[in-house]
C-alpha cells in the first residue's frame, strides 16, 4: 500500500488536477442539489377512503370496513391496519414496514381494494387510495380574500389554481374553503301535489332527457353520414323548459312547479385568513424537487397572473416552507463557517500559518467531494446532511493534522520537504486509516436503525461516511502532494521538535514547557498503576452516582422552538357550520391580537376530524383548526410563551375546549401520552376507558388536553319504515327516502356541464327553505297510486344517541386515550413525559383490568423504547466492528481492549455534561451523540499505541517507550481533540456568527435541535481525552512495571526502579 502511495505522490500534476476537478464538481453539485428542511421520508402508510353518502358509522363498519379488512389483511409487509367509520365515510390506514417497496405495495393495495369493491353496497362511491408522505404536505398556501361576491372569488381561485398547476415542479394545487357549484331546483310542494307529480317521475324525466345519444351512422349507398341526437343539458334554460307532464293540450314544464337557480351547495365549513373570509390554494411539490426553487416559481407565477386583478381581491402567502429552509440551512452554514474559523485559529496557533493552510485545505476539499457524491447518489441537502457536515468539521482535519505535524517534525530534523511528506504519508497511513475506520464503524450500525426515526436519522451517518472517507483521501494523498510543493518547516518550536524527533537521543524527562511537565508527571504515575486504576474507578463510580441523583429525566426527541403552531377548537352537540365559525371567531381574534403572531389561517366545519385521512392526531369533537405562523425568532418572545398566552385567554371562552400545539419537528409521534385500548367486547372496552380516564382527570397532576375516543354525546333522528303498512298504502322505502331527501340535502336528479364551469355541476331538487325544518319530517306526504299519503301513517321518527366514529385496529375495536404534559409553572419548562408515563404504568399494574381488554402505550413512548433498544444494540455492534479493526492493526488483545476502554470514559463525560448543563437525556439526540463518541475517542489511543509499538520494535525499554510516545503524541492528540470540540462549540452554546450580514444570533429555532448531541460529544471527548492521556500510558507500562516489581520483591526488596534504570543505561 505504501509503495502505491509513493507512486501517487510522484505524479503531482495528476493528483492536483483530480483534486481541482473534484472540488469544481462539488461546487456545481452544491448549487444544483435539491434543498429541503427535514429529510423526505417515504412514511409507509396508505389511506383507503370510501365515501357512501348518509351511511351511519355502524353500517359503515359492517358493510364497508369488514369486507375491506378481510381482503387487505393478507397483504405482504403489512404491520398495522387501522379503520375509522364515521357518518357517510369509512377510512382505512395501512401501515407497512418502513423498508418496503412502495410501488409494489401500492399495486398490491389497489388489487385487493378492487377485489373487495365487489362486496360493497351498489351506491358506494369508488374507493380512493392515497399515499402518505411528508413531502406531500403543502409547501406553500396562497390565500384569496376580500369583500367581493363569492362567485367572483371562486372563479378567480379556479383560474389561479390552473395557472399554478402548470408549473412543472408542482404536484397539485388544491382549493380549500370554497363551495361547489349547484343547479338548485326548488320545488313548490303545493304545485307538485296539485299537478299530481311524484318524486320518481321527476327523477326519470330529468335523467331520460339529459343523455348524449350516439345514434350511429347511416350508409345510403350514395354516402355515409353520422347521426347524433344532442340531448345533454348545456344551460339553465334547458332544465327550465323540460316538460314533466302532459294533459290534453297542456304541458307542465319544470319551471311551472319549481324555481331553478344556479347557486352553491350549502356551506359545510368555512375558511378565513387573518379574520377575512378566504379561499386557500394548498400547493404540494413533486417528490425530489427543490422546495426553494418551486416556491420562487409559484410566487412569480401568482404575481404575474394577478397583476391585472382588482384591488378588492387580496392575495397573500402563508406557511411558506422555503422560509424555514433558508433559515435552517443558513443557520447551519454560518455555524459551519464559525466552526471552521475556530478550528483554523487553533491549528494556526499550534502549527504556524503555512502548515495550518495545508490542514485547512482538507475542509473545503472534503466538503465538496462529499456534496459531489451525495448529489450523484440522488440525495437532497437537508438539516441532517448539514449537521453531518458540521459534526465533521472538527473530525475531518484530524488526519491532516497528524500527517502535517509528523512531516513538520521530520523537516526540522533536516529532511527535504518531498521526503518528509512522503514519509509522513507512509508512516501515518495505518494510524490515520484505522482511526477513520473506527469513526466510520461507530456510524455504520446507525444505517440499520428501524422505523421512521431511523430513516430520519440515517442521513447523518451517510453524510459522515461520505465526508470522512473524502477526508481520508485528502489527508493521505492531496495534503502530502501539496506539501511536497509548498511545505516548509516552522522554526519557532525547532528546539522542541528536534529534541522529540530523535527516537533515542536526548533525555525525554528534561523537556521544557507543558510537554516536559506532562512527561515528568507521567513518569511518577507509571510507578503506581494500581493507584491510578483505583482513582479512575472512584471517578467512574462518582460520576454514575452524581448522574443518578441529578439527572433531568428522559425524552424522545429534542423540545424544539416552533416557527408555527396549530390551535384545535373542540365543541360538542349537533352544531351547524354557522355555529362552528361563530365559535372559532372568538379564538381567532385572541390569536390575531397576541404579540408575536404573524398570520392566522382558520378552517371550521362540524365534525372536522372525520374522514381526515393520514396520521392526523386530532380530537373527535374538532370543529375548527387554526394554523398560526409566528414572526421571525429574532422579533418575538419564545413560542411556548406565546402559545401559553393564547391557551390561557381562549380557556375563558365558555362552551369550547382549545388545545394549542406547536408544529412537530423530527420524527412524527403525536400527543405526549397515548394509551391504546383494544378488545372485541365493546362494553368492557367502554368501562375500562372510563376507569383510566377518571384516574387521569382526578389523580394525575400536570396533564392537559386529555381526550378519549368514546362516542360523543349527540342526537340522530331515525326514521323507521313499517314495510307492511307502507305496502298497504302502495309506498316503499325508496319513495319514503326520496321525499325525506327533499327536506335534507335534496335529491340528485342529474348533472350537467355549462360552458363557464370547469367541472360537472349537480342538479338537485329540494323544498324551499321554509320547509327544511325538523317538524316538516312528520308532515311529508308521499305520492302513491292511491294519491298522496302522509308518511306518518307508516314511519316512526325517534331520537337516538349519535355514534360519531368507530375505530378498529387489526380487526379489534379500539379506543385511544391521549393527553399532553403541562408547563411547570416554577421552571417554565415542559414536565417530563417519561416520568408521567411511568407513573401511569405503575398505577395500571395495581388495577384489576379485564383480561378481554388489551392496554398498550403508543406514540413517543413506543418509538422511544424501540430507538433506545436499537441504540444500545448499535453501540455494541460499533464496538465489535472497532475491536476487529483494532485487533487487525495492533495484533494484540490487550492493546485493543485498552483502546476500547476509552469509550466508557467518554460516555461518563457525556453524562457529566448533561448534569452540568441541566439537559434531559434525549433518546435520539444524546443517544446518537454517545454512539458517535465511541468512534471519535478511540482515535487518540490508536495514535498513542501505534507510536509505542513502533518504538518497542526498535528494542526500546517499555517505560522509556511509553514516556517518549506520550511526549511525541501530546501535541497532535490535544490538537485533534480541541479542533473537534471547537467545531461543535457554536452548536452547544447556540451562538451563530453570520459573517455575511454581520450578525450574532444567540439561540434560535435551528440550534436548539443540536444542543444535546454536541454537548454529549464535547463533554465526552474532553473528559475521556484527559483520562486517556494519563490512563493509556500507565496501563501500557503496567504489565512490565508490575512484573518488575514482583521480581524485585522476590530478589529481596531491591528498588525495582534501580534495576530498570540500570538496564536502560546498559541498553
Amino acid at each position: 500500500m505504501t509503495s502505491a502511495i509513493e507512486a501517487i505522490l510522484g505524479r503531482t500534476r495528476t493528483v492536483m488536477t483530480t483534486m481541482v476537478l473534484l472540488v469544481a464538481a462539488g461546487v456545481i453539485s452544491f448549487i444544483t442539489i435539491p434543498k429541503e428542511a427535514d429529510p423526505d421520508i417515504p412514511i409507509p402508510i396508505f389511506y383507503v377512503s370510501i365515501v357512501h353518502h348518509g351511511i351511519s358509522p355502524e353500517d359503515a363498519e359492517r358493510l364497508l370496513i369488514r369486507p375491506m379488512e378481510t381482503e387487505l389483511r393478507s397483504l405482504e409487509g403489512l404491520e398495522e391496519i387501522t379503520a375509522i367509520a364515521s357518518q357517510g365515510h369509512a377510512g382505512i390506514l395501512l401501515e407497512f414496514d418502513v423498508n418496503f417497496d412502495k410501488d409494489a405495495a401500492l399495486q398490491d393495495v389497489r388489487e385487493k381494494v378492487d377485489m373487495a369493491r365487489a362486496e360493497l353496497p351498489g351506491d358506494t362511491e369508488e374507493p380512493t387510495i392515497r399515499e402518505f408522505n411528508t413531502s406531500l404536505f403543502p409547501v406553500l398556501i396562497v390565500t384569496l380574500s376580500g369583500d367581493v361576491p363569492e362567485r367572483a372569488l371562486y372563479n378567480a381561485a379556479q383560474s389561479l389554481k390552473d395557472e399554478i398547476e402548470a408549473i412543472p415542479t408542482v404536484l397539485q394545487a388544491e382549493l380549500v374553503g370554497h363551495r361547489e357549484e349547484l343547479l338548485e331546483v326548488v320545488i313548490d310542494p303545493a304545485k307538485l301535489e296539485s299537478y299530481n307529480i311524484s318524486q320518481s317521475e321527476l327523477i326519470n324525466v330529468v335523467s331520460l332527457n339529459n343523455r348524449l345519444v350516439a345514434a350511429g351512422n347511416i350508409d345510403t349507398g350514395q354516402g355515409r353520414f353520422s347521426v347524433k341526437v344532442p340531448g345533454l343539458f348545456e344551460e339553465r334554460e334547458d332544465v327550465l323548459n323540460l316538460p314533466i307532464k302532459t294533459s290534453g293540450e297542456g304541458v307542465v314544464k319544470l319551471s311551472d312547479v319549481a324555481d331553478i337557480r344556479r347557486t352553491f351547495k350549502d356551506a359545510d365549513g368555512y375558511a378565513r385568513f387573518n379574520g377575512h373570509p378566504a379561499i386557500a390554494i394548498e400547493i404540494t411539490k413533486r417528490i425530489g424537487t427543490n422546495i426553494i426553487d418551486n416556491n420562487v416559481q409559484v410566487r412569480k407565477a401568482v404575481d404575474d397572473f394577478t397583476e391585472t386583478w382588482p384591488d378588492a381581491i387580496h392575495v397573500n402567502y402563508t406557511l411558506d416552507a422555503s422560509d424555514w429552509i433558508y433559515r435552517s440551512l443558513g443557520s447551519l452554514q454560518s455555524s459551519i463557517a464559525t466552526a471552521i474559523v475556530l478550528v483554523m485559529i487553533v491549528v494556526v496557533a499550534a502549527l504556524g500559518l503555512r502548515s495550518a493552510m495545508l490542514v485547512g485545505i482538507a475542509i473545503p476539499t472534503s466538503f465538496m467531494i462529499g456534496f459531489f457524491f451525495l448529489a450523484s447518489a440522488g440525495y437532497t441537502v437537508n438539516m441532517m446532511v448539514m449537521f453531518g457536515m458540521l459534526l465533521a468539521v472538527g473530525m475531518l482535519v484530524d488526519g491532516a493534522i497528524v500527517v502535517v505535524e509528523y512531516a513538520d517534525r521530520k523537516m526540522s530534523e533536516g529532511l527535504d520537504k518531498r521526503d518528509a511528506y512522503a514519509l509522513a504519508s507512509k508512516r501515518m497511513f495505518w494510524p490515520v486509516t484505522s482511526s477513520t475506520a473506527t469513526t466510520l464503524a461507530a456510524f455504520l450500525p446507525m444505517l440499520l436503525w428501524p422505523g421512521v426515526s431511523g430513516k430520519f436519522m440515517s442521513y447523518l451517518p451517510i453524510t459522515l461516511i461520505v465526508v470522512l472517507s473524502a477526508s481520508l483521501i485528502t489527508a493521505l494523498i492531496f495534503v502530502p502532494t501539496i506539501g511536497t510543493l509548498f511545505g516548509k518547516a516552522e522554526t519557532e518550536n525547532d528546539d522542541v521538535l528536534k529534541q522529540l524527533a530523535g527516537a533515542e537521543t536526548g533525555d525525554i524527562r528534561a523537556l521544557p514547557g507543558l510537554t516536559g511537565s506532562y512527561v515528568r508527571l507521567l513518569d511518577r504515575l507509571i510507578q503506581y498503576p494500581g493507584r491510578v486504576m483505583a482513582a479512575t474507578g472512584v471517578v467512574v463510580v462518582g460520576t454514575i452516582w452524581i448522574f443518578t441523583l441529578f439527572n433531568n429525566g428522559v425524552e424522545f426527541f429534542v423540545d424544539t422552538e416552533p416557527e408555527r403552531a396549530i390551535v384545535l377548537i373542540s365543541a360538542r352537540g349537533n352544531l351547524s357550520a354557522d355555529d362552528t365559525i361563530a365559535l372559532a371567531r372568538d379564538v381567532e381574534e385572541i390569536a390575531l391580537n397576541t404579540d408575536g403572531v404573524k398570520t392566522v389561517f382558520t378552517r371550521t366545519a362540524p365534525g372536522l376530524s372525520q374522514g381526515q385521512g393520514g396520521g392526523d392526531d386530532v380530537p373527535n369533537d374538532l370543529v375548527g383548526r387554526m394554523l398560526i405562523e409566528f414572526k421571525p425568532y429574532e422579533e418575538r418572545r419564545k413560542g411556548a410563551v406565546i402559545l401559553e398566552e393564547i391557551r390561557q385567554k381562549a380557556g375563558e371562552i365558555a362552551g369550547i375546549r382549545v388545545e394549542v400545539r406547536k408544529q412537530e419537528d423530527g420524527p412524527p409521534t403525536g400527543k405526549d401520552i397515548q394509551i391504546e385500548l383494544t378488545s372485541t367486547n365493546y362494553q368492557k372496552l367502554l368501562e375500562t376507558t372510563g376507569l383510566i380516564r377518571a384516574h387521569l382527570d382526578n389523580e394525575v397532576d400536570g396533564l392537559i388536553n386529555i381526550e378519549d375516543g368514546r362516542p360523543l354525546p349527540g342526537i340522530e333522528w331515525v326514521m323507521t319504515v313499517d314495510r307492511e303498512m307502507a305496502g298497504r298504502f302502495g309506498a316503499d322505502v325508496t319513495s319514503v327516502g326520496s321525499v325525506i331527501q327533499l327536506v335534507t340535502n335534496g335529491i340528485l336528479i342529474g348533472e350537467y356541464r355549462p360552458d363557464d364551469a370547469r367541472d360537472e355541476v349537480d342538479i338537485r331538487a329540494r323544498f324551499p327553505d321554509s320547509y327544511r325544518v325538523l317538524d316538516q319530517l312528520d308532515q311529508l306526504r308521499v305520492q302513491t297510486s292511491q294519491g298522496l299519503v302522509p308518511i306518518s301513517n307508516f314511519v316512526n321518527r325517534e331520537a337516538q344517541p349519535q355514534v360519531s366514529t368507530i375505530e378498529r385496529i387489526n380487526g379489534y375495536r379500539r379506543i385511544m386515550i391521549k393527553a399532553n404534559t403541562a408547563i411547570d409553572p416554577e421552571t417554565g419548562e415542559k414536565l417530563n413525559v417519561d416520568a408521567k408515563v411511568n407513573e401511569i404504568v405503575s398505577w395500571l399494574e395495581t388495577q384489576n383490568i379485564d383480561p378481554a381488554v388489551n392496554v398498550k402505550f403508543r406514540g413517543a413512548s413506543e418509538e422511544q423504547e424501540e430507538s433506545a433498544s436499537f441504540l444500545g444494540g448499535a453501540l455494541i455492534g460499533a464496538l465489535f466492528l472497532m475491536f476487529i479493526i483494532l485487533l487487525t492493526q495492533f495484533n494484540s488483545f490487550y492493546h485493543s481492549i485498552l483502546t476500547l476502554s476509552t469509550v466508557i470514559l467518554s460516555t461518563l463525560g457525556a453524562l457529566i455534561g448533561m448534569v452540568v448543563t441541566g439537559q434531559p437525556f434525549s433518546v435520539i439526540m444524546t443517544g446518537t451523540g454517545i454512539v458517535a463518541l465511541a468512534g471519535i475517542v478511540v482515535n487518540n489511543s490508536i495514535v498513542l499505541i501505534d507510536t509505542y509499538q513502533r518504538l518497542r520494535e526498535d528494542a526500546m525499554d517499555v517505560v522509556e517507550a511509553v514516556l517518549r510516545t506520550a511526549g511525541q503524541r501530546l501535541r497532535p492528540i490535544m490538537l485533534t481533540t480541541i479542533t473537534t470540540m471547537f467545531g461543535l462549540l457554536p452548536m452547544a452554546l447556540q451562538i451563530n456568527l453570520d459573517f455575511v450580514n454581520r450578525e450574532i444570533v444567540i439561540g434560535g429555532p435551528v440550534s436548539v435541535w443540536w444542543v444535546q448531541l454536541s454537548t454529549a460529544i464535547i463533554f465526552g471527548l474532553g473528559f475521556s481525552t484527559l483520562l486517556t492521556l494519563v490512563l493509556v500510558p500507565v496501563l501500557l507500562a503496567a504489565p512490565t512495571v508490575m512484573r518488575e516489581k514482583r521480581a524485585a520483591r522476590r530478589r529481596g526488596g531491591d528498588d525495582w526502579r534501580e534495576t530498570a534504570e540500570t538496564r536502560r543505561a546498559a541498553e
